[in-house]
């Protein structure tokens, strides 16, 4: 039941050799991993507005001139992105690129960068989109948590069934978000030419603070979060059909020119049309509002904007679990997330993401805006690794073109990374300092899993082992024992198959109460010794493991006696949960436990399997 249950959720399972069809075309790719840095304006946006708004009119004056800085440098990223596009096709974006050319240090910090920045945009997404939402229906803002959750599900399922299905059903809200937002920043054009610029003293709220250099790079630093997920293709480069560094490519270039006129487009316009939000609003929610009124295409302009929020977490389902495989390949993550599931997809890695994303959303009460301090850091110190380690591969490389190529990637590595001391500084309050401590905990986390993965090959090894080993003598063979039924005849049977030295035990949780066992016993097995365990406390599990460690002992024979468990297996899923599960505690006890002279316990499982 449960089997079929998931396949009506997910899809029925598909055979690895179809795992070149179910790469993405141009039109599904872009749907698939722009989510992120198309809906990025509405966080992008609100953040520049609430970094200035508190310098009054002077303050919300310098808006566009912002937004203009910050498309510069989303155009050099593009460019460079492009570049390790083709020099890397393989994927892994600043991961690769850092570790290739940087050594494993900085592909670590580049690869722990990615990790968060995925986590987090999963988080603000799902957040500001709820928050966009709850603009046009207040009654959904005290509720924000639970919606964002519910969309987190929601997008997990999608991701579990496959990329063809994600790039499918994400084409329906990127395609009409597209559409809605172009459209409306069209007629505010045309209200702009009719209107002309409207003065912002009238509107613009009371400064609070003096016009700074400090408050303008910091207003510069909280708008580059718009610039969140456009390394996305070139993380995920083998999910495009082939040619995979061409169509990818050329999706690249087709993002960065809908998020320059998104951008700018919609700052200058609130801008121009002196747009200031009201309590509990978005400034897009205010800006469609100022356009359109508050009639049915203003709601359609927010339900579509929550609809690319929501989705937008699809760039991080895309390719945290990209990432999170290669790293795992390299010893630097748990093996799981290498193994593809039944919808070829690396399920282990999308659950994680979805794990770690809603501990945010929970911990953070739903608010993007607390949220977004944090993960601007880890998205412009990839970028900065990744630049400089092009630079260093074209220097390297020297072919054809060579210097201009490392020229544009130097310039990328030079804007990036003084974008990242810019953010450090002006947000480090603000919550940048968890950054700065969590990046550096998953770096020591992943050496710590590459030691263990070393430490468990060499003891591994064949490397030393001497030509010939001792035999193994006649095991010593214990049955535990709770009552005289069919299960425990076939353990029985097995164990006499293997062994003469055979003792059987019984735990006593009542007194007296082995007594009738006793009976039974001998009646059936006259020539196995039976041991009746006294348990004072109810235990199941501590008599029987002192009694092992006290035969042992006292036979000091160079081995630990084997366990041989009668289990019967109930014919339904649910029976199971009818029984006290004691030989799956007794295997679990055996197996995690330590023992002295490191001599192993060897466990043989006897099932018995009930028809009805």
């Amino acid at each position: 039941m449960l089997n079929v249950f998931r396949e009506l959720l997910l899809g029925p399972p598909l055979p690895t050799g179809q795992l070149g069809e179910r790469r993405l075309n141009k039109i599904r790719a872009l749907a698939a991993f722009s989510p992120d840095a198309l809906s990025s304006i509405a966080y992008a946006n609100q953040e520049i507005y609430l970094g200035l708004g508190v310098a009054g009119r002077a303050g919300l004056a310098l808006a566009f001139p912002v937004a203009l800085a910050i498309v510069c440098v989303l155009l050099v990223v593009a460019v460079s992105y492009f570049q390790t596009i083709h020099a890397y096709p393989s994927g892994g974006g600043s991961w690769i690129v850092a570790r290739a050319n940087l050594g494993i240090g900085a592909g670590l910090v580049a690869a722990a960068a990615l990790l968060l920045d995925y986590v987090l945009t999963a988080a603000v997404s799902l957040t500001a989109g709820v928050e966009a939402i709850a603009s046009a229906f207040p009654v959904l803002w005290p509720h924000r948590v639970t919606v964002a959750l519910v969309l987190l599900l929601l997008m997990m399922l999608l991701n579990l069934r496959g990329l063809r299905e994600t790039g499918t059903f994400l084409s329906i809200p990127v395609y009409a978000f597209l559409a809605a937002f172009f459209l409306m920043l069209a007629a505010g054009v045309w209200k702009a030419i009719l209107g002309g610029p409207q003065p912002l003293a009238p509107v613009a709220p009371p400064a609070l603070v003096p016009l700074t250099v400090v408050l303008v790079l910091h207003a510069f630093a909280t708008g580059c979060t718009a610039l969140t997920g456009i390394e996305a293709i070139s993380n995920g480069v083998p999910a495009f059909r082939p040619p995979e560094s061409k169509n990818a490519g050329q999706t690249l270039l087709v993002m960065a020119v809908l998020m320059t006129a998104l951008f700018a487009g919609s700052i200058g316009l609130a801008q121009y049309l002196a747009v200031v939000p009201g309590p509990q609003e978005t400034v897009l929610s205010a800006l469609a509002r100022t356009v359109l009124g508050r009639g049915w295409a203003y709601y359609i302009v927010q339900t579509t904007t929550l609809l690319i929020l929501a989705v937008a977490a699809n760039t991080s389902f895309m390719d945290y679990p990209r990432v999170a495989a290669l790293l795992a390949k390299e010893g630097f993550l748990p093996r799981q997330l290498t193994g593809l599931g039944d919808r070829l997809v690396f399920a282990n890695g999308i659950l994680t993401l979805s794990f770690l994303a809603g501990v945010l959303i929970f911990i953070y009460r739903g608010d993007s805006h607390s949220l977004i301090p944090l993960f601007a850091i880890g998205a412009f110190l990839a970028f900065t690794l990744s630049q400089a380690g092009m630079v260093v591969h074209w220097w390297k490389g020297r072919g054809r073109g060579w210097g201009l190529k490392a020229a544009i990637n130097a310039i990328g590595a030079l804007v990036t990374g003084v974008t990242v001391l810019i953010i450090a500084v002006t947000k480090f309050v603000d919550g940048a300092w968890v950054t700065l401590i969590v990046i550096p905990s998953i770096i020591l986390l992943f050496l710590r899993i590459r030691s263990h993965y070393a430490e468990v090959a060499s003891q591994l090894s064949l490397r030393g082992l001497p030509p010939s080993l001792k035999p193994v003598q006649v095991s010593r063979l214990v049955i535990p024992v709770s009552s005289v039924h069919r299960g425990v005849i076939a353990a029985v049977d097995y164990a006499k198959g293997i062994s003469s030295n055979i003792t059987a035990v019984h735990v006593e949780m009542d007194p007296g109460s082995g007594d009738a066992l006793r009976r039974d016993w001998e009646q059936w097995f006259p020539d196995i010794p039976l041991v009746v365990l006294p348990s004072p406390y109810r235990s199941m599990i501590d008599p029987l493991l002192r009694f092992l460690d006290v035969t042992d002992a006292a036979h000091n024979d160079g081995q630990l006696a084997t366990l041989v468990l009668p289990e019967f297996v109930p014919a339904r899923w649910w029976q199971g949960l009818l029984h006290n599960q004691t030989a799956w505690l007794t295997k679990a006890a055996l197996l995690y436990r330590r023992r002295t002279g490191n001599l192993p316990r060897v466990v043989i499982d006897v099932p018995y399997y009930l028809r009805e």
